[in-house]
């Protein structure tokens, strides 16, 4: 099964980081978000990837080709460019990874059109190139081939921005640092898809969030998933911050691989 991630977008609202890279290069611990996203669905099993580029696109394809190379030990013959590879070094990833320009401007669901032809007719997964969770990509398969439509979207309840006051009269009775909000599900991406959705989406102007999925939804083949633990899209330089944190506390509730 391929696993689609949209990795074109401008990301301007974070744009201390994306004025000199895409936003799925942003680095999170030292690794881009986009290697976070791919290593959690490959603990999965989900291994082959296809991923939509745009906005520097450029990066994301010398980071792809180099990446066996910067995880290994090597040799340099400096006298005529050979490079050998040895064991050793850190993780080497056995996925396959498809690079498709899908244009600079191409909004989301446009991309997701493009990609048809490399999709074929088969279920697929999606989702976004910034947003990571601990989400049980098994189980929200199951649940989708359980129900038979055409979409499945993962529905979150996301961290509230600032902490939780639970007050009788004018006093505090309890106090949460930033929860997790019980109220309200948003969209989490974490899609499963087939392959009739793409008939949803008229072409490179299209919003996937607005459009084919209030149609779906309407036609009654948009059916959510529902995740109530750990979720995080990293929009803004503080969500970076943040998520950053996550990690140099040793124990980042994304982090499922070993």
């Amino acid at each position: 099964m391929k696993v689609a991630i949209l990795a074109g977008g401008l990301g301007a609202r974070l744009a201390e980081e994306t004025e000199t890279k895409p936003k799925p290069m942003v680095e999170i611990g030292g690794n881009p978000i986009l290697w976070h996203i791919m290593m959690h669905y490959a603990y999965y099993g989900f291994k082959d990837f296809i991923i939509a580029l745009g906005y520097k696109g450029e990066y994301i394809k010398k980071y792809m080709v180099d990446y066996c190379r910067l995880c290994s030990n090597l040799t340099v013959n400096l006298q005529n460019g050979d490079v050998e590879i040895h064991d050793g070094g850190g993780y080497k990833a056995d996925w396959t990874v498809e690079l498709i320009d899908t244009g600079r401007d191409t909004m989301t669901g446009g991309r997701i059109k493009r990609l048809a032809p490399y999709l074929g007719d088969k279920t697929f997964m999606l989702t976004w190139g910034d947003g990571v969770s601990d989400v049980n990509l098994r189980d929200l398969l199951n649940f989708h081939k359980s129900h038979g439509k055409l979409a499945t979207l993962t529905a979150v309840r996301p961290s509230a921005r600032f902490g939780h006051l639970n007050l009788d009269g004018d006093m505090i009775i309890e106090f949460s640092e930033k929860p997790q909000t019980s109220e309200g599900w948003i969209n989490g991406a974490f899609f499963v898809l087939e392959p009739g959705v793409f008939d949803y989406i008229d072409g490179d102007t299209t919003m996937w969030e607005k459009k084919p999925l209030g149609q779906l939804a309407k036609d009654g083949q948009l059916v959510a998933y529902r995740h109530s633990s750990f979720w995080q899209c990293m929009d803004t330089l503080r969500d970076k911050r943040r998520l950053d944190a996550m990690w140099q506390d040793g124990n980042p509730p994304w982090k499922i691989w070993e």
